[in-house]
């Protein structure tokens, strides 16, 4: 990337994190989303909230902090973490990562934080953490856990916790959570347990697309997010009975249900299952998008991931096919019109950062550097937080969060434009 993209991309995130950690245009950039998303109550901010709320700023502050030393965006952070933590005990919250006790503690492990009263809250977090897991576990092994990717995905289930839990475990919870997962993702006649029968599937429109139900193929929802976090488990050396198995066995799996494309190789957002609901459908399956989410890019990294642990290099060699197929395509083809991380080009450069940090392949780094000109050219000073999201049709949404709003923006020009590591990403798996 050339010293000026470097400086413009720095210009432009620290602005929008300055403007992140302003209340008032918080504020007046959530009663904007309000009125604008098509579904207004989509739009909210909790103070635990990794995703959409003060600890996700405090995730922001954390890496502004380690970017630039001593200029005050540690206070910063721990003064947002320290309110969502004390919301967090006052409301009570789920165990997910990204909005709930395990999003918390990964905050905490980015923080320096420390005084009597912040280690009251952490125990007390760490506390209730640790009850919540044995139910964590137990939903994966119940008929309505199966039956729900809630239960297993990154963003409320399973997959989720272990990451938090991979980041900070006092009470040494991980090898539960990540047992539960091994069980899920092995291999049995039929449907895999990780399936979801029509009865659980979220809206109309999905009901009518996989009749029979089907088998999610997102990092953010689907299978992909298991692989992705027990392959990191194991290169950060947690094991667990047939975890390395469970690996390959998924991995396969994506490999063999792929839907390639025009461009190369590609996945579906998720394959149906046929009329016994026992077995996936034949036919191609309209590949996704190509963001985090779902589509080839959070499938691709999993693999990576995958043969990273497992040193294959073929596998490696497959996923680097597969981001290089994204990247072949046409910006247009690419259906990722917001600037934002979730299903937006923010994520996609982020999982294209961690391919050209991986491989310091010129392809990776060419793209990067053209994915940072779209998130420059998308900044809007005259917004409240210089970046909208975009729902659909289009229609611009100042969220402020860091899944889909301008702080994730932030982070990521952040993480392209400094060599400081975004360790920050193993929110979504990406490390």
């Amino acid at each position: 990337m050339s010293g000026a993209r470097k400086q413009a991309a720095l210009k432009v995130a620290c602005e929008v994190a300055e403007r992140a950690v302003d209340r008032r245009r918080v504020a007046e950039a959530l009663t904007a989303a309000r009125r604008q998303a098509h579904h207004p109550d989509s739009v909210s901010w909790l103070p635990y909230s990794v995703a959409e709320g003060d600890a996700g700023l405090a995730v922001l502050c954390s890496y502004v902090d380690q970017c630039f030393p001593r200029s005050g965006w540690d206070t910063i952070g721990d003064d947002l973490l320290t309110a969502g933590l004390r919301a967090a005990e006052r409301a009570g919250s789920s165990a997910g990562l990204f909005g709930g006790l395990s999003g918390l503690s990964f905050t905490a492990s980015l923080s320096n934080g420390q005084g009597s009263g912040r280690q009251r809250l952490l125990a007390a977090l760490d506390a209730e953490l640790s009850s919540q897991v044995p139910l964590v576990a137990a939903r994966l092994r119940s008929e309505q856990g199966v039956a729900a990717v809630g239960g297993y995905d990154v963003v409320t289930g399973a997959s989720g916790v272990a990451a938090g839990l991979l980041a900070r475990d006092p009470h040494e919870r991980l090898p539960e959570v990540m047992s539960a997962l091994v069980w899920l993702a092995s291999p049995v006649p039929g449907a895999p347990r990780w399936a979801t029968p029509p009865e659980r599937l979220v809206g109309d429109a999905v009901r009518r697309t996989y009749p029979y139900g089907n088998l999610n193929c997102g990092l953010a929802h689907g299978i992909p997010g298991p692989l992705s976090v027990l392959a990191s488990a194991l290169l950060g050396g947690h094991e667990v009975p047939g975890q390395s198995q469970t690996v390959r066995h998924l991995a396969d799996w994506l490999v063999e249900h792929r839907s390639d494309d025009g461009w190369g190789i590609n996945w579906a957002s998720a394959v149906p299952l046929s009329n016994d609901g026992r077995t996936p459908a034949s036919g191609r399956c309209a590949p996704a998008r190509s963001a985090w989410c779902y589509g080839a890019p959070g499938v691709a990294h999993a693999l990576w991931l995958a043969g990273t642990a497992l040193d294959d290099s073929d596998l490696r060699n497959f996923a680097i096919d597969a981001m290089s197929a994204v990247l072949s395509r046409p910006v247009s083809s690419r259906f990722i019109d917001s600037p934002t991380f979730c299903h937006g080009v923010a994520g996609l450069l982020q999982v294209v950062l961690r391919f050209a940090h991986a491989t310091r392949l010129p392809f990776f780094l060419d793209a990067a550097d053209e994915l940072v000109g779209q998130l420059l050219a998308a900044y809007d000073p005259d917004r409240p937080l210089g970046y909208a999201a975009l729902d659909p049709g289009n229609t611009p949404v100042d969220r402020p969060g860091l899944l889909d709003g301008a702080t994730g923006v932030a982070l990521v020009l952040l993480a392209a434009a400094t060599d400081v590591d975004p360790i920050w990403d193993r929110l979504f798996l990406l490390s």
